[in-house]
């Protein structure tokens, strides 16, 4: 067990140490000179007009007048320290201090959407692997198809027209009492709940065909007490993988979602800072995506053995190793 916490906090480390990797290279490898690039993006200036002065004040400040490696360095202890620098397109306030005025909404959005999208994604799975009839579930699996299929800024217009505009039972825009988050919640995880859907029926399937539940059924229990009983709590692996996974995706879309929706947030800070070609908030926001991800995957992995101690013991990592190996 102290094996696997260890491996797993040094996966996470690395894919950390990546992600602020690549939130320092992508001010290197961008053409001309970050800070007069964000002198024109933050002011709207043309390149004649950018002031000298004030483009040699962001490279001071944010190191860009010292060797590569001793940037790298400075930029890793930034970090460390949560010294994110200002955001120059945000009347030159902090960063953190940005990004705490704009995440509670995210969250707000992240962590409901979620909810829902574990809900329906297992709702619908049971639906079509429990349902007496063969149409009852594939009408069950239809539905999660065009979850997946269906893109986000689509199924946000269309549950704008029935619900806000046409029916009024959720505003269209902003951010206020819980009804307005309900919407743009619902919107991410329909999305979502296809796949893991799909996901999760393909499981409890494959779990199904074991031998115990054959034991189980031979016993007299009828399907759903099989399920509910003996296959669930097996079957649930791929669904807590799929939920990591598909935090990454609730973060990216909720950029598209929060400016649909006109909702403040994270997701819309980080398009009005690429539009502004803001680089430190840039930074920042791609750490603190990345530091998510990294965070939730690892919560995910930690709670495996809760489920199946069989993944930590010798025994089945030798199984595992083997069919890798055939």
């Amino acid at each position: 067990m102290i094996r696997y916490v260890a491996r797993r906090l040094g996966q996470a480390a690395v894919v950390l140490w990546g992600a602020i990797t690549l939130s320092f290279i992508i001010v290197q490898l961008t053409p001309g000179d970050p800070a007069r690039l964000m002198v024109m993006g933050g002011e709207g200036a043309d390149a004649g007009a950018a002031d000298d002065s004030q483009i040699a004040q962001i490279r001071r400040e944010m190191g860009l007048d010292q060797p590569l490696v001793i940037q790298y360095v400075s930029y890793l202890w930034r970090v460390l320290t949560l010294d994110w620098g200002t955001a120059y397109s945000q009347q030159r306030q902090s960063v953190s201090a940005v990004i705490g005025d704009n995440i509670g909404a995210t969250v707000e959005l992240g962590v409901t959407s979620l909810v829902l999208m574990t809900v329906l994604g297992i709702a619908f799975a049971l639906g079509s692997v429990l349902l007496p009839t063969r149409w009852l579930r594939s009408a069950f699996q239809g539905i999660t198809v065009i979850g997946i299929a269906v893109p986000s800024f689509v199924m946000a217009i269309l549950l704008l027209q029935v619900f806000s505009f046409r029916l009024g039972w959720f505003p269209a825009f902003g951010a206020g009492d819980f009804r307005s988050v309900l919407l743009p919640s619902i919107t991410i995880a329909l999305l979502g709940a296809g796949t893991l859907s799909q996901v999760f029926a393909r499981s409890i399937r494959e779990v199904s065909a074991e031998g115990y539940v054959e034991v189980a059924q031979a016993r007299g229990l009828g399907p759903a007490k099989v399920v509910l009983t003996h296959v669930l709590r097996n079957a649930s692996l791929p669904v807590y993988t799929i939920v990591g996974m598909l935090v990454g995706g609730v973060v990216s879309g909720a950029a598209i979602i929060e400016i649909i929706f006109g909702r403040p947030g994270v997701g819309q800070l980080y398009v009005e800072a690429v539009s502004a070609r803001d680089f430190p908030l840039i930074q920042a926001l791609i750490v603190l995506t990345g530091g998510l991800y990294v965070l939730v995957t690892l919560i995910v992995d930690l709670s495996y053995p809760l489920i199946d101690p069989r993944v930590t013991s010798p025994a089945a990592s030798g199984r595992a190793s083997g069919r890798r190996n055939r």
